[in-house]
């Protein structure tokens, strides 16, 4: 049985999680030509590429249809409230930023949080006998939100279209949108609520819990999970290096200080070397290099071991 990896198939997301594969060593190559729909990751046996939609990813995640994937958490957090008993977040990616939010016109200028909202819900309902419409794709995440501040006098219209362009057409008063920058809400005098920030979402690698997960499966995520976990944990670390002959004194200088011990070195966070350059300076020890590795392999992968406690447990 193949471990089924869910990839976006078009668009700047789909760029993006290639170029972070490729920064990570994985190479992938794709089945049946460019417009194939279908991969595999050169020298990992066991794993199976699909190019679908990212929407179609979170579903399929949900639906345990595959075992890994990556996608926006805006899409994985719309497939319910039940999520967590469904996929596991293994780690946020860092790309794919944007914002779930609720925006009013900007000709409404005594309303500027969900707590205003509310009361011009109640009168819009009062005066007119219909409730507030609010334009949105995201309806699950809306109603959860709208409830935990009391809104309760309004209406979703279901979004198919340019959602921010719902005031302006008179199909709606509200929208709960995504934006990376504002920019087309503004355009089209949309302003969003100062509380009205439902989700900063970033593009997620999630695992499908209710996916058939067998221990060769296991084994297979547990290879490219380490893979990724090493490049990540290599981005934030340094190696540091000083001669063979000044070992004793500069392990003593920066005793207490953190990081992993090397032979005539140390492994440490990006931010702690400032501290310990300064402690090696003034116990003479250098010279110091430091160098970026490329990888840092570790015993424990954390994400794979909730993925492995989790499915072990179901």
């Amino acid at each position: 049985m193949s471990v089924i990896l869910a990839i976006p198939s078009k668009g700047r997301l789909k760029e993006q999680v290639e170029g972070w594969l490729a920064d990570a060593g994985l190479k992938l190559e794709a089945d049946g030509g460019e417009r194939g729909y279908r991969a595999r990751i050169a020298g990992l046996d066991g794993l199976e590429v699909r190019l679908i939609s990212a929407g179609e990813i979170a579903r399929a995640l949900s639906a345990g249809e595959v075992h890994l994937g990556v996608t926006g958490e805006d899409l994985l957090r719309e497939q319910g409230e039940e999520l967590e008993a469904r996929a596991l977040l293994l780690r946020p990616l860092g790309f794919g930023r944007a914002d779930l939010v609720v925006a009013v016109p900007q000709s409404w200028l005594d309303v500027e949080t969900m707590a205003d909202l509310e009361e011009v819900a109640h009168q819009h309902l009062a005066r007119t006998g219909r409730r507030l419409r609010v334009a949105t794709k995201y309806v699950a995440q809306t109603r959860a939100f709208f409830a935990r501040h009391g809104v309760g006098d309004y209406r979703i219209v279901e979004s198919a279209g340019a959602t921010e362009g719902a005031p302006a057409a008179g199909t709606a008063e509200v929208v709960v949108d995504i934006t990376t920058t504002g920019a087309t809400l503004a355009a089209n005098h949309l302003a969003v609520l100062a509380d009205g920030v439902i989700l900063k979402s970033q593009a997620q690698l999630a695992a499908g819990l209710m996916a058939d997960w067998s221990g060769d499966g296991l084994a297979v995520a547990r290879r490219l999970l380490s893979q990724l976990e090493a490049r990540a944990r290599a981005r934030r670390t340094l190696t540091l290096v000083w001669p063979a002959e000044q070992d004793a004194a500069a392990k003593a200088a920066v005793e207490g200080l953190g990081g992993q011990a090397r032979a005539s070195g140390l492994l440490i966070p990006r931010g702690e070397l400032g501290a310990v350059s300064a402690a090696l300076e003034s116990a003479g020890v250098g010279p110091v290099t430091a160098a970026a590795p490329e990888y840092v392999f570790d015993p424990e992968c954390p994400p794979w071991s909730d993925l492995a406690a989790r499915v072990r447990g179901n």
